[in-house]
């Protein structure tokens, strides 16, 4: 029997106090920005029915390509072949020397970025967070035209280690 994802939720929060002593007072800027995102189980819309999670290393220079689309397999075995994702998460070791870089294959790639090769680099301790909104349409998975992330160590130097956690549907 393959495991079920009951729900999720994505809680973003970014709180900080500005301040600047002035004459006779020190006014002070409070802000808070907090968002709560619940994906109930399932396949239809702002919903998911498949998590994959793993702690990856690569080593100097390396480059994998994750393909959603059939060859990852979850915390008890099972294949996961997404059909959209709706949450991607990236974290970049702090102990790392170099960036791990995440990109949109060159080729086949995951529509998580805009074109091909495009993405970003994490810097030792960052963190990427894409979240794909509520709609039915989310990141859509295409096998073999549309399905492959690439993970890249930026540097020949040493190897990196990322964390990585992705919510998404098979329908």
């Amino acid at each position: 029997m393959a495991p079920t994802l009951v729900n999720s939720s994505l809680l973003v929060r970014l709180k900080f106090k500005l301040t600047s002593a002035i004459d006779h007072c020190t006014p002070v800027d409070d802000f808070s920005f907090e968002r709560l995102f619940e994906i109930a189980g399932g396949t239809g819309a702002n919903q998911g029915d498949m998590l994959w999670h793993d702690a990856r290393t690569l080593s100097a220079s390396a480059t994998e390509n994750l393909d959603f689309a059939g060859s990852l397999s979850d915390a008890f075995g099972v294949t996961q072949t997404f059909v959209r994702i709706n949450i991607i998460m990236v974290f970049a070791r702090s102990a790392n020397t170099n960036d791990v870089q995440v990109q949109r294959a060159s080729s086949n790639g995951l529509v998580a970025f805009m074109a091909a090769s495009d993405g970003i680099a994490i810097p030792p301790g960052g963190m990427i967070l894409l979240y794909f909104g509520d709609d039915a349409t989310d990141c859509v998975v295409t096998a073999s035209t549309g399905d492959l992330l690439t993970i890249t160590n930026s540097a020949g130097s040493t190897s990196v280690t990322y964390d990585i956690a992705v919510v998404g549907a098979t329908a």
